[in-house]
């Protein structure tokens, strides 16, 4: 693949993509682990807790995602490639971290490999140690409501295929190149999937944190109120098509009796 952009952006991308991957593995951990804390000791949680905690777990998660993504930067910069010294200026300077010197893969493979297991596989499992347990607690709880152990399920179902889709085939590749000395062709195709990562993460923190669902909700309500204020022919004319369907159909005008309620408000009032 050709790089058309300076070559002083080609580590920094790299750096940037690799570091959010890893981010995201940590940040995924810590949601599980705090979950999972605040179900099976919740008077203990609720005393220990405090902000200043998260800042640091968060400040944490940055440094090691960071630190260990810095070896693009070595890679590139520091390490000689002999293997590009034959080749002309113009051709080496069209790749972007894409082939690599024996000097290189002798430090990229094994950073790739403890890249693997400390910032996905260790994740990983504690990831679904926190899941599996949490679930097990909930369903094992007869004073829990259905859709709160509906929602923790899936939760934990979706985080885990985030791990699992997102995520695992690159860490597997970083396995395979290291067994075979080499950076894995298929590997590319593999970091496509982790792109993946970026459209299911907000999912999951919406669905794993009520505020979050209330601030949603109260800003759907806000908008719902400026555009029935801007736009109110646009609601008296839903609502006149709707009694008209109602009356053809022959289904009782009661059931819809909360027609004129803006559709945020109901959401808000599902809450």
């Amino acid at each position: 693949m050709t790089w058309p952009l300076p070559m002083f952006l080609c580590p920094l991308t790299n750096f940037c993509y690799y570091s959010s991957i890893y981010i995201s593995t940590l940040f995924l951990m810590a949601i599980s682990v705090e979950r999972y804390l605040g179900v099976a000791y919740p008077i203990r949680y609720k005393l220990n807790r405090r902000p200043m905690y998260a800042v640091f777990a968060s400040i944490l998660f940055w440094f090691l995602a960071c630190s260990h993504c810095s070896i693009v930067y070595i890679v590139e910069l520091a390490v000689p490639d002999h293997n590009n010294e034959t080749i002309s200026n113009s051709a080496n300077a069209s790749k972007c971290y894409e082939s690599f010197s024996a000097n290189q893969l002798d430090i990229l493979l094994p950073v790739r490999l403890e890249l693997c297991i400390t910032l996905f596989f260790l994740p990983f499992l504690i990831t679904l140690f926190c899941y599996v347990n949490l679930v097990r607690i909930l369903t094992s709880l007869p004073n829990i409501h259905a859709r709160r152990k509906q929602r923790a399920v899936g939760l934990a179902v979706a985080t885990l295929l985030n791990f699992a889709v997102c995520f695992a085939p690159y860490n597997i590749s970083h396995i395979v190149g290291f067994i075979q000395n080499e950076s894995p062709s298929w590997r590319v195709y593999a970091l496509l999937l982790s792109t993946l990562n970026a459209s299911m993460d907000p999912a999951i923190f919406y669905f794993s944190s009520t505020a979050i669902q209330q601030t949603f909700a109260k800003c759907f309500s806000g908008l719902g109120r400026k555009f029935h204020a801007i736009m109110p022919w646009c609601y008296q004319f839903c609502g006149f098509c709707c009694e008209i369907e109602i009356d053809h159909s022959g289904v009782d005008k009661s059931s819809i009796s909360n027609l004129g309620e803006l559709p945020s408000e109901r959401i808000v009032r599902g809450w």
